[in-house]
């Protein structure tokens, strides 16, 4: 397998991928379904920053948010069934299954350890010891622009949490059970080790006091983009979205088989973080996973980083075996 050159890279000498928008497939079919699949994305987000916007402050808040979300990934679960993108990827009642479990461990135990030791305690405690004044002036800026920048800034920090994970062994080790998946289904994000989705989660939007309703728009975009990396729809995405936004083709190649193109396009939200730094790779791919797409049980999902750390130390710091004397 020769693979494709991007850069000063070989892509896909190690699993097949597809590389180019011009290659990627589009959505076939009469004018209608071809007009629904390319204006989807675009009219989610335009119809959730519009409501959020203007949206009054009796059902802006957060609990609105989160039902919102539930149904908007109801909705794509219904799209999934309808329209997949891989037959390969369809959901089965065991791969839903443990996809529910994360969610629910995302939004029970996960969400209270946040709440004592996560990004926003460590802030509170941060800002108390340091003056933020020179920063006041994001706060003065209009909402939408404040959505933005929270945006913008927490996926900033995503980006460089989630290329530290693929080059520091530590993080590595966290990290990789999330790259275990062999499909991608709505929910496949809340799928890996407890530490890493802590971890992934972490920013340094709280530093700043941005309005409460800012932080809701900022939700709403990522909703309505972050969401469909681990979709299996395809989509006739416009060119400016995918030149902005990461898509479910640039995340199946960071989940691609071939370690090159698993080593690119980190952002959560705006590729276009990769684009400047070098590290976007448009294209896709269908073989995800690692060892060939061995699948993970939950239990080793949730013990891997530890039992990996407990041989790497043993291998590096143990005692070499006794030397047996020659006779």
């Amino acid at each position: 397998m020769d693979g494709v050159r991007v850069g000063k890279r070989i892509i896909g000498a190690q699993s097949p991928v597809t590389i180019g928008w011009e290659n990627v497939p589009r959505v076939e079919g009469g004018r209608f379904k071809q007009l629904f699949f390319t204006c989807f994305q675009p009219a989610v987000l335009f119809a959730l920053i519009a409501f959020w916007y203007y949206a009054p402050n009796s059902i802006a808040k957060a609990s609105t948010a989160v039902w919102i979300g539930v149904g908007f990934k109801a909705l794509l679960l219904v799209m999934e069934y309808f329209f997949p993108r891989y037959d390969s990827w369809k959901l089965t009642w065991k791969e839903l299954t443990t996809d529910l479990f994360y969610v629910g461990l995302g939004y029970t135990a996960l969400r209270l350890v946040d709440e004592f030791i996560g990004d926003g305690a460590m802030i509170g405690a941060i800002q108390h010891a340091l003056e933020w004044d020179k920063l006041a002036w994001f706060v003065g800026a209009p909402l939408l622009v404040q959505a933005f920048l929270i945006s913008f800034i927490f996926d900033f920090g995503q980006y460089w949490m989630h290329r530290g994970m693929h080059n520091w062994y530590p993080l590595w080790l966290s990290h990789s059970v999330h790259h275990y998946i062999t499909q991608l289904n709505i929910n496949k994000g809340a799928v890996g080790n407890p530490t890493e989705l802590f971890l992934i989660g972490l920013g340094i939007g709280g530093f700043f006091d941005f309005l409460p309703r800012a932080a809701l728009l900022a939700g709403a975009i990522g909703l309505a983009v972050g969401t469909y990396q681990h979709i299996n729809v395809r989509f006739n995405t416009p060119a400016w979205w995918r030149y902005l936004f990461n898509t479910t083709e640039h995340h199946s190649l960071h989940h691609s088989q071939d370690f090159e193109a698993s080593r690119s396009n980190y952002s959560n939200t705006w590729i276009v973080i990769d684009r400047l730094f070098g590290t976007c790779v448009d294209g896709e791919a269908e073989l995800l996973g690692m060892e060939g797409g061995r699948r993970m049980s939950i239990r080793e999902q949730m013990t891997y980083p530890f039992t990996e750390a407990w041989k790497t130390m043993r291998e590096r710091f143990g005692r070499a075996p006794a030397a047996v004397p020659a006779e």
